[in-house]
């Protein structure tokens, strides 16, 4: 039984260990992928005074010059660091980027919830890393070769995990995916090592073995007591009978209590066998993580059922703190998320917005021909516009001066300026007197970006209804839509709905999803707890 528990808890452990990895790979590679088609719009934005940069020692092919696109040209650094060069051939005009390596390597480093072995990395076609290794500090990435299991599977189409040697010919968890943007295609993995995530199990095995010696002692004991009771009574039974086959019948009484020391006997091993049964039931439920179960042990004695009552408690503890990491995680990288986007936006606002109306002011100020300036200033005016936007979207600058409410308002009034789809959003939040933590307004934010950019993409609506209410003690979010809707049980949740939930649950808050055609409702409440 013991064994058959440790081997349902390692595998359970091992499944989430690989699902916990694979969230893992999949948040780093959603963060890698729009770094870099964010630095591919704002290269194509910005081509015209772009020549070259940071490419010049990259002896680049022609055949790939001469195409527009992403490519992964480490092979061609001397130094084989990791060069992921843009490309842009526009009226026979040829001009290259290259994304800073540091950027990648600062998503691939946040090792936030694996532990102490744990890394994330990327490999090319080649089979050499395009990523730093934390093991190998000091090697260059495109000097690494790394052809385990996983990056074969992976430029093979196939996006899993498991368990296998990794390039250090260390036995890992593994999950991995593959990235395909433009020319680019990429094997990313998030690993760490088993030795490191089977420690605790080992120990767990020594204490399933005393606990073995101990049942071990106790079916002993409860042996030689049952013998005892056996014999007694059939001693008691022959004596009897010895009696009377002597001739005297006057022991009938004797004959009796024998009968009832044996039934007695019976009853006690059927409810022996009935506490038994009530502990292997117990170690099942418990075996599969069923840990709500309740067993009352049979007495002050009873070591089977209070030992596993021990390890039910136990397990309660270990889930309740994984869990909690689990959460702490989700939080830092949405705060790591939120960071970015907030540093993206001032850097948008502060270095690029600048350098726009400086060149509007030269137009106004320099440009003779009129035509040429209306021309000139309507583009300017129409990439500051565009600027402001992608500014806004990263990160509104108003969500702390003036509220969740108004940075809401603007953005639903800036997609009914773009759209057909009937959007109404009510504000009732308390304005000025709002309890709401910056972290909450946020969430509460991007929960509305998202929802609204969903219904945009995929549910074909023409109406759109949400209402954010604040009250003392929380803040209720409601949306609605007459799309064509989804059926929870069937549709595969995209990354949008997994992100709501995230955000509601790093919250705290509770979520309520109803679906249909024609009518879909998410009901959300968080609590106010002014973080």
């Amino acid at each position: 039984m013991s064994f058959t528990f440790y081997n349902q808890f390692s595998k359970a452990i091992d499944e989430r260990i690989l699902l916990q990895l694979n969230s893992i790979k999949t948040l780093k590679k959603n963060q890698i992928e729009d770094l870099i088609e964010s630095e591919w719009n704002t290269f194509l934005a910005s081509r015209d005074s772009t020549d070259h940069f940071n490419t010049m020692h990259l002896d680049i092919p022609e055949e790939i010059l001469g195409t527009s696109g992403i490519y992964d040209l480490t092979p061609l650094d001397p130094s084989r660091k990791t060069a992921i060069v843009l490309v842009s051939n526009k009226n026979n005009k040829t001009v290259t980027r290259r994304i800073d390596e540091n950027k990648i390597t600062k998503i691939l480093l946040e090792r936030t919830g694996m532990g102490n072995s744990g890394e994330s990395y990327l490999v090319g076609e080649d089979y050499f890393m395009r990523s730093p290794s934390r093991f190998f500090p000091t090697k260059s990435p495109g000097t690494i070769k790394v052809e385990t299991i996983g990056v074969k599977d992976a430029f093979s189409g196939k996006t899993e995990r498991g368990v296998f040697p990794d390039y250090r010919a260390v036995k890992v968890y593994s999950a991995y995916g593959l990235i395909e943007i433009s020319k680019l295609k990429l094997v990313i993995l998030s690993e760490i090592d088993i030795g490191e995530v089977t420690a605790p199990l080992k120990k767990l095995r020594i204490r399933l073995l005393g606990l073995i010696v101990v049942v071990m002692l106790i079916a002993i004991i409860l042996s030689l007591f049952l013998t005892r009771l056996i014999t007694v009574p059939i001693m008691n039974m022959q004596e009897s009978l010895k009696i009377m086959a002597a001739g005297n019948y006057e022991q009938n009484k004797a004959f009796y209590k024998i009968s009832n020391e044996m039934k007695e006997m019976f009853e006690a091993l059927a409810q022996l066998k009935k506490s038994l049964q009530g502990a292997v039931a117990f170690s099942n439920e418990i075996g599969d993580m069923n840990l709500s179960s309740q067993y009352q042990p049979k007495s002050e004695n009873d070591i089977l059922g209070k030992s596993l009552i021990k390890m039910r408690d136990k397990l309660r503890e270990f889930r309740n703190k994984e869990n909690k990491n689990r959460l702490h995680a989700k939080r830092l990288l949405v705060d790591g998320l939120e960071k970015e986007r907030q540093r993206l936006s001032m850097e948008l606002h502060d270095g690029l917005g600048p350098l726009l109306t400086t060149l509007k002011f030269y137009i106004e100020n320099k440009v003779e021909s009129i035509e040429h300036k209306k021309v000139m200033l309507k583009a300017v005016d129409s990439t500051i516009k565009e600027v402001r936007l992608m500014s806004n979207a990263l990160m509104p600058s108003a969500i702390n001066d003036f509220g969740v409410g108004a940075v809401l308002s603007n953005f639903v009034e800036s997609v009914n300026a773009s759209t057909d789809i009937d959007i109404v959003f009510e504000d009732l939040t308390k304005k000025d007197k709002s309890k709401l933590s910056k972290t909450q307004k946020i969430n509460i934010f991007r929960i509305g970006q998202e929802l609204i950019n969903n219904a945009l993409k995929h549910a074909d609506a023409n109406k759109i209804r949400i209402t954010l209410s604040e009250f003392d003690d929380f803040v209720s979010f409601f949306y609605f839509d007459n799309g064509k809707g989804f059926d929870l049980k069937k549709v595969k949740l995209g990354s949008g709905i997994v992100n709501i939930r995230e955000r509601v649950e790093i919250c705290d808050g509770k979520i309520q999803i109803d679906s249909k055609n024609g009518m879909t409702t998410f009901e959300i409440e968080l609590p106010i707890t002014n973080e």
